[in-house]
């Protein structure tokens, strides 16, 4: 046997082993019962106008993933950026227990542009997610392709980066507007051609939670390769259903679900992170399934994501809005006084939250007032707590309640309102 032919045989065996040591990761990723998230803030979140990232901004994010327990994260497009292949080789180098992916087109230069940034990271810590438009839209306007040609497109890329990566992730962009029939097919040539995870990306945010169990139903019944492969899902929030569509998208049996902190991306954004991982964790007993993520750090992992992008949350924002554990309402006061569980779907502890606050003004009864001045060293009789809630109700529109106003006001020492004005 010639030395070419050695190496030869010796490449094709070291594949196969491979690429078995693959498969078996995958059966039991699909036996475990767990829901893996794939965090895209670093790519799809960045998209986002305004929320754009520097290297070591993205490492202190990729850091802070890492330690909530995400599986894997999309670091970003290498070929658009040597900005984005910087950033993709610091986090390689600091994060460990999670899988580091690299955005491709189906073109063989993105893929290198992906060894390049992803170099020195162990082979079952690395990995492409490639994508390529499958709709009637995709094929028409952006490629001017028949189905056929863009199956060609796909499985020779998918073919390409399987010879250099042991992960490969392929997506059909745009798969809710795709035809069913033509979906599947891309599925499973795809997963012929070296993919070890589909995305079902729905990339204009359309869907139901409805139309998703019924896409991901026939997808499973007609792809029986699926059994070798994971399944992830993908949803934008342009209807503001991206979590309840993710949700959907686990109930029937995704294994992956890819999310950014606080739902930041293209447009109306994406699903959130921290919101569909507690909605898992508070429903355990409806969706039968589990995920690794720590709850009591998304608080913070949401608020370090807010700052370093600069986009702001909504006070209503769901876990880590600053009204979430907020209240002014005078009968949810006096529950909460009573009992937390009265007026909170879950304890603040659970994400890592502050304690709840009961904020003085016009909607306050007088539990909550009476409350707020035995604190403050004010013990008033139920008499005069009615006479210093009599007050509160009497102060215009935009001036505060803080304390000294509500000592002043028990005191009746308050200067008149009209100075008081913001």
């Amino acid at each position: 046997m010639t030395a070419l032919n050695r190496r030869s045989l010796l490449h094709r065996t070291t594949r196969r082993v491979r690429a078995a040591a693959t498969r078996a990761i995958i059966r039991r990723h699909k036996n475990s019962g767990s829901v893996f998230f794939s965090d895209t803030t670093l790519r799809d979140g960045e998209q986002m106008p305004g929320a754009t990232l520097d290297p070591s901004e993205k490492l202190r994010i990729a850091q802070a993933l890492e330690a909530v327990g995400v599986h894997s994260l999309d670091a970003g497009f290498p070929a658009s950026s040597a900005a984005d292949i910087e950033a993709i080789q610091r986090i390689v180098k600091s994060v460990r227990s999670c899988i580091v992916t690299a955005l491709c087109r189906t073109v063989p230069s993105d893929v290198d542009a992906a060894v390049e940034a992803l170099a020195g990271a162990p082979r079952f810590k690395r990995g492409v997610s490639l994508f390529c438009g499958t709709s009637p839209q995709h094929r028409e306007h952006k490629f001017g392709l028949d189905k056929a040609g863009v199956l060609r497109m796909i499985t020779a890329a998918v073919e390409y980066a399987a010879e250099r990566f042991d992960i490969v992730v392929f997506s059909p962009e745009d798969a809710s507007r795709t035809e069913r029939d033509y979906l599947a097919e891309v599925y499973r040539e795809a997963i012929a051609a070296g993919a070890t995870t589909v995305g079902f990306p729905d990339t204009v945010g359309v869907l139901t939670p409805e139309k998703v169990r019924d896409t991901l139903r026939y997808v499973q019944d007609t792809v029986p390769a699926l059994r070798e492969a994971l399944l992830a899902v993908h949803f934008h929030n342009d209807l503001g259903l991206a979590v309840a569509n993710s949700l959907a998208g686990i109930q029937e049996g995704a294994n992956i679900v890819q999310c950014t902190v606080n739902g930041i991306g293209e447009r109306s954004g994406n699903a959130s992170l921290e919101e569909v991982a507690l909605a898992l964790a508070l429903n355990t007993e409806q969706y039968g399934r589990t995920s690794e993520i720590d709850t009591t750090k998304l608080h913070a992992l949401c608020a370090l994501v807010a700052e370093l992008t600069n986009v702001p949350l909504s006070p209503m924002k769901p876990v880590a809005g600053s009204n979430v554990f907020k209240t002014e309402a005078g009968i949810h006061q006096d529950g909460l006084l009573k009992h937390p569980d009265t007026y909170l779907p879950y304890p603040p502890e659970t994400v890592g939250a502050g304690g709840v606050q009961l904020v003085i003004g016009r909607h306050s009864g007088r539990q909550a007032v009476q409350h707020r001045l035995q604190d403050l060293g004010v013990p008033l009789t139920d008499d005069q707590v009615a006479v210093v809630l009599d007050g509160i109700k009497r102060v215009p529109k935009g001036v505060a309640i803080d304390d000294d106003l509500l000592r002043d006001l028990a005191a009746g020492l308050a200067p008149p309102l009209a100075a008081r004005r913001s």
